[in-house]
């Protein structure tokens, strides 16, 4: 099987390294890849945002099955153009896309197909939004509507804080058209977990769930950022939860999704707030989150290629799925100033040391080869992941292999599955 991944940071290394590990993947493309992913899978050099480009490549390469990455070629239109071309492609058309492209529309959907959520208003408007703000009840979380990278959102308990926020989206254009609509929503109180499920507009299988660090630094304290590290599974998500997570929340965004005749294929994210009143959504993505697929796709037992063939074919359940029997952790190793402004073309020592160790992968999620030495290229530059019998386990690979690899002011958290970690101790 010929398979294209399209995407160029750590969750498309795991996948390619994911397909590389299974039988049938015969080649794979990446496009455009990364530094890390041309070990194993053949770069592109076409962006993720060129939907005919990389559908020009896809008809030229004879290829048999386009696995996106990111958001935004799926909210492009990307699994519509493929399909189009009567390419195989796992990931939803644009109209389901817009589940992670608009909060707005997410909300909305959320109201209407009765998943649990919090309450919310929205706004076009400026005034109408500041005017809002000065008479809530704090705290609440302000999101800007449209895409923005993880980084459109703020959880505030601070009137002038949220104000601030409210004028860089809507007038300062912070994001641009990402905040030209608002939505300010109730602080939901508990802990957050995601849930990944496998689709094929009818059927799906539930991967292990997993929770995502979003704060930049220690003890959740900083701007939120796009993941700063991740484990699988979490201790507190029970089967019986997963269960009522998948009766009240995933069945309903594909039952609702096929009524609206835009039957979903792909990976159905669901961002979830487990609160005292029960299990509550907070966001949906639209496909596997970054750095979560760095921890749910190593603990998938069977052939990756195969597995999102059968999603795509409409048949995943014809296909067999095994428990996890292992625990993965991630830490994300960043550039110096990230989430804000950063410096590039560091180079990166100790990559060969860290990859020699048992049960490590290190993904790279924003590197760049120059000169004969792989240096940084992005925010987040690499996603070390650890596999173990537990999670104890697990963390001290993933630390062990961190403290390896070193470049001029990187720094990361050291305190990824923190709270996990003290409730089984």
């Amino acid at each position: 099987m010929k398979i294209l991944v399209i995407g160029g940071g750590g969750r498309e290394h795991a996948l390619c390294w994911k397909l590389s590990k299974g039988g049938s993947a015969e080649k794979i493309f990446c496009a455009p890849g990364n530094a890390g992913i041309a070990g194993v899978a053949e770069c592109v050099p076409i962006s993720d945002g060129d939907v005919k480009g990389l559908r020009d490549f896809a008809e030229r390469q004879n290829i048999d099955l386009v696995i996106v990455g990111p958001e935004l070629p799926l909210t492009r239109g990307a699994a519509d153009s493929f399909k189009e071309a009567g390419i195989k492609v796992f990931g939803p058309a644009a109209y389901a896309a817009q589940l992670e492209g608009s909060k707005f529309f997410a909300k909305d959907f959320m109201r209407e197909m009765s998943i649990p959520t919090a309450d919310f208003a929205d706004f076009t408007e400026y005034e109408p939004a500041r005017a809002y703000l000065e008479s809530a009840a704090y705290p609440l979380v302000i999101k800007a509507d449209g895409l923005a990278a993880g980084k459109g959102v703020l959880v505030t308990s601070s009137k002038d804080e949220a104000q601030d926020f409210l004028k860089s989206l809507m007038l300062d254009g912070a994001h641009g058209g990402a905040g030209a609509r608002i939505v300010v929503e109730e602080c939901l109180v508990g802990e957050e977990t995601s849930i990944l499920a496998v689709c094929d507009g009818r059927d799906m299988v539930i991967l292990t769930p997993s929770q995502d660090h979003k704060r930049a630094y220690d003890n959740d304290e900083g701007p939120n950022t796009g993941g700063m590290g991740a484990y699988s599974p979490v201790s507190i998500v029970t089967p019986a939860l997963i269960e009522t997570i998948r009766e009240q929340v995933l069945q309903r965004v594909a039952d609702g999704m096929k009524k609206r005749g835009t039957p979903f294929v792909g990976v159905i994210y669901a961002g979830m707030m487990l609160t005292a009143a029960g299990p509550k959504t907070l966001e949906f993505n639209v496909r596997f989150g970054d750095p979560e697929a760095q921890v749910v796709l190593p603990l998938i037992e069977g052939d990756l290629a195969q597995i999102c063939l059968a999603a795509a074919e409409g048949r995943l359940a014809e296909t067999k799925w095994e428990p996890a029997r292992r625990t993965a952790m991630c830490v994300v190793m960043a550039s110096g100033g990230y989430p804000g402004s950063y410096e590039k073309g560091k180079p990166i020592n100790g990559l060969e040391a860290a990859g020699a160790l048992d049960d490590v992968v290190v993904f790279h999620a924003g590197t760049a080869a120059k000169d004969g030495r792989i240096v940084t290229a992005g925010g987040r530059v690499l996603e070390v992941t650890g596999i173990g019998a537990n999670l104890k386990e697990a963390s001290d690979k993933a630390y062990d292999a961190v403290r390896l690899i070193s470049w001029e002011g990187e720094r990361h958290r050291t305190d990824i599955g923190k709270r996990d970690l003290a409730r089984i101790n």
